[in-house]
């Protein structure tokens, strides 16, 4: 458990805040690309690391990021006009573009300077991925944009969505990095009856028998491994063969997620703070298997019996809530008795009744956390190591544009006797380097689903 200290310093992230200033050195999603799709048009409100600001596209195409209010009066710039490469307070005309300068004044004398005194506050923006992403550092500490594969693709080829999730980032996060919890949260009746394909052997399963291998083995043994970029750990189960499971997770500083995945994933998952009691949940993927190797097998849902969240709310990614603290989740208690363990019916949804009701900010000073939580201990000690170096002068951490970050990856195997954990996912995993092409050159996606 932590103390009431380390709790509030890994959990606080608004201005002058030890981990709001760790957060504040990396470019963070602060909107999808599709809610500020067009030139001139709509403002939008972003609240991001408790600041609230706007996002623009101006007439160039380029989005700004704002401070919310006017420095004028202090009029929300959300209701402003959005015109001529500047956003324009609808109170008395000032004019600011994407840097935050002041362009015009209209309700001074012509022969004013006041307005070249005069400036708002604004972040640097880069559209990768389906996302924009801001940097809200020191400007002279400003690092190079990390590229986990998304610079070289067409936006066609990369999928980003976002959710909204009431409690705290880290929180949230940590059931992204809990290898244990999909073998009970996510289990339901019928997984012991799921016929043997074959893949209860040395190679990579079938996303079927992985839910099998998670019901057969509930107290998987848990191995953490630092890496440059944070940590990967291995879930470690046996099947009902006797072979050994791998369930291998990637954490890199300092909110992004690599879950688990048949044979090994590209889709990050990224818990970013909209306050301290609220975050949103993104996600892209970029590249997808090639079902024609064999590897994977039909979607994992196939065989169970949840409902996915679907981004279909005017298509722009944003992930709708039907399933909410407001309505228990949409608990059903007879499904709960006979069909699902959770009797929640929609897999996300799991996930959000855990980690939202533990509250807005979960007091850690009262957990008990055992073997199954070395994962989440591990990120907590970097994070709050990571918060307090950055307090005594040093640097952030995996903020390097030396490191190539595709490499960031998570994998699910049944290992050769002998085999390392370790290697899956790496450059030196032998898929991945038959993947060369696609996983290292980044020409397209692989074709699949």
């Amino acid at each position: 458990m932590l103390s009431t200290e380390d709790n509030e310093l890994l959990t606080r992230v608004g201005p002058g805040t030890p981990m709001g200033d760790l957060l504040r050195r990396y470019w963070t999603p602060a909107l999808l690309v599709s809610e500020a799709p067009t030139p001139d048009g709509d403002p939008v409100r972003v609240r991001l690391l408790g600041e609230n600001l706007v996002a623009f596209r101006d007439t160039n195409g380029r989005v700004g990021l704002v401070g919310e209010n006017c420095p004028h009066r202090g009029a929300s710039l959300y209701f402003g006009r959005n015109e001529e490469c500047g956003l324009r307070c609808p109170y008395h005309g000032w004019k600011f573009d994407a840097d935050g300068a002041c362009v015009d004044m209209p309700s001074e004398p012509p022969n004013s300077v006041f307005k070249d005194k005069v400036t708002l506050k604004s972040y640097p923006t880069h559209e990768s991925g389906g996302i924009v992403w801001t940097y809200m550092g020191p400007p002279d500490k400003i690092t190079p944009f990390r590229d986990f594969g998304t610079e070289s693709l067409a936006p066609e080829h990369v999928a980003a969505s976002k959710m909204h999730t009431t409690c705290n980032w880290v929180q949230a996060m940590e059931g992204n990095i809990d290898t244990s919890h999909v073998s009970w949260l996510h289990q339901f009746n019928g997984v012991d009856q799921i016929p043997d394909d074959g893949s209860d052997k040395p190679g990579y399963p079938s996303n079927a028998m992985s839910w099998k291998f998670w019901r057969h083995d509930r107290a998987p043994r848990l191995e953490v491994e630092d890496t440059w970029y944070g940590f990967k750990y291995a879930g470690i189960r046996t099947t009902p063969n006797g072979f050994t499971h791998v369930r291998m997770t990637a954490f890199c500083y300092p909110y992004h997620t690599a879950v688990a995945t048949v044979p090994f994933g590209v889709r990050l998952g990224m818990f970013v703070p909209i306050d301290d009691e609220n975050c949103w949940r993104y996600s892209f993927t970029t590249r997808v298997i090639d079902n024609s190797r064999g590897v994977g097998g039909a979607n994992l849902f196939a065989v169970a019996p949840f409902k996915l969240a679907r981004a279909e709310v005017s298509g722009n990614g944003i992930v709708p809530r039907e399933y909410t603290a407001e309505n228990d989740y949409g608990i059903d208690r007879d499904e709960q008795r006979n069909l699902t363990y959770s009797g929640v019916a929609e897999f996300a949804s799991q996930d959000l009744m855990v980690t939202e009701s533990m509250g807005a900010i979960y007091d850690r000073t009262q957990e008990r956390l055992g073997t199954s939580d070395k994962a989440i201990i591990r990120m907590r000690r970097l994070l709050i190591a990571a918060a307090k170096g950055l307090q005594e002068g040093g640097e952030a951490p995996a903020t390097s544009g030396d490191h190539d970050y595709r490499e960031v990856r998570s994998a699910e195997k049944i290992l050769e006797p002998g085999e390392d954990w370790r290697i899956l996912g790496s450059n030196d995993d032998p898929l991945v380097k038959e993947m060369d092409t696609d996983w290292a050159a980044d020409r397209h996606p692989v074709a699949g689903s």
